[in-house]
């Protein structure tokens, strides 16, 4: 999971900075994560709940697609939000992911080149 909240650091900068490739290579490393985690992790209990993110992905893909700022912003909270709750729904409810407030890596330009 600690891979994914790299890519969900990144996507929010991607975004912020409006560099829609950027944002759309990141959403889609969180997916495959996502998909990794499914398919070679299906003894965990967790599994079960992460059903529960795809609709806030999916919505944050259209945003993405769409290259619409303001609705990136509203859907990537909803994901953050959605991250939080699965977190609570199988006891790693002292795991709370937050909106990033900076980069994190320093060694990377966000903006669209």
């Amino acid at each position: 999971m600690s891979v994914i909240q790299v890519h969900h650091a990144k996507l929010w900068f991607a975004g912020q900075n409006q560099n829609w490739e950027l944002a759309d290579f990141e959403l889609h490393e969180i997916m495959e994560a996502l998909d990794d985690i499914k398919t070679f992790n299906t003894d965990r209990p967790e599994v079960k709940s992460l059903s529960m993110i795809y609709a806030p992905l999916d919505s944050l893909n259209k945003s993405v697609q769409e290259k619409n700022l303001s609705s990136f912003k509203s859907n990537f909270v909803l994901l953050t939000t959605t991250c939080n709750n699965c977190h609570r729904n199988t006891d790693h409810g002292f795991n709370v992911i937050k909106v990033p407030d900076a980069p994190p890596f320093s060694n990377q330009d966000f903006k669209h080149q």
